[in-house]
C-alpha cells in the first residue's frame, strides 16, 4: 500500500514531527520539509527511514512534488 510521508510517520506511532525528527536525528523542519515535499530526503536517510518507520521499502511513500499546493495543503508543525 501507498502512503505519504507524513501518514508512514503516523502509522509508525510518531504523532509529531518532533518525536519523528528526534528519532530520525534530524530537525524538525526537515521532517515538516519532506512531509510538505520542499525537500527529499538524501539516500543516507532512506535505511534510517525504512527502519524506524517500519516499512519494507522506501518504495510504499509517495513524495510528494515541489510546490504541491494545488495537491495538498501541508500544514508546518503537525
Amino acid at each position: 500500500m501507498k502512503m505519504t510521508l507524513k501518514v508512514a510517520r503516523i502509522n509508525a506511532g510518531f504523532k509529531t514531527q518532533v518525536d519523528a525528527a528526534k528519532k530520525l536525528g534530524v530537525s524538525k523542519d526537515t521532517i515538516s520539509n519532506w512531509e510538505c515535499g520542499k525537500t527529499l530526503p538524501n539516500l543516507k536517510m532512506i535505511p534510517k527511514i525504512e527502519k524506524v518507520y517500519k516499512l519494507s521499502s522506501i518504495n510504499q511513500i509517495i513524495f510528494l512534488p515541489k510546490n504541491n499546493d494545488t495537491i495538498v495543503k501541508c500544514e508546518r508543525g503537525e
